[in-house]
């Protein structure tokens, strides 16, 4: 079995590749019986979809790949703390872990505004490990919104 590390660093490599685009930089990837299923990427800006976060596309592609909507055995990685709505997807996907790098302050469902994977209301919970390549997955953001700043510019598609 690969470290968390490991497959981290492949979301990572997802974040870049938006980052790169124009896309907040924010990677996921889900991983089920020891291998990569699926890849997600942010897309909010080219998709002009407000729902189309990194999490939310590897969920539906592993979903997809995998042929069921419950991910039992899956675990998801992704580079920031999910957000109430991808949270609460990976809860209705039924996965068994999230694996995240930095911590959200301002959105973050997993333990830091809210704590939906552990809520014992809730008819599924599922196990959350946080911090891992956290220095990493928090310099990309800083980084990319660094660079908007110097532009004077929000979030979007690079112009052509």
């Amino acid at each position: 079995m690969e470290s968390h590390e490991f497959y981290m660093n492949q979301a990572l490599d997802a974040a870049r590749a938006a980052g790169a685009i124009g896309e907040v930089p924010i990677g996921a990837v889900v991983v089920c019986d020891g291998r990569v299923v699926a890849t997600g990427s942010n897309r909010r800006e080219i998709d002009a979809d407000p729902t189309a976060h990194a999490e939310m596309i590897a969920v539906r592609e592993a979903a997809r790949v995998l042929g069921r909507w419950r991910l039992e055995g899956c675990t998801v990685y992704v580079t920031l703390e999910p957000c109430p709505m991808c949270a609460g997807a990976l809860h209705a996907a039924r996965i068994d872990r999230c694996v995240y790098g930095a911590v959200d302050p301002k959105a973050g469902a997993l333990g830091t505004l809210y704590d939906i994977a552990s809520d014992e209301r809730l008819n599924h919970r599922y196990e959350v490990v946080s911090g891992v390549l956290a220095e990493e997955s928090a310099t990309l953001l800083k980084e990319f919104f660094g660079r908007l700043r110097a532009r004077g510019r929000e979030p979007g598609p690079l112009e052509g």
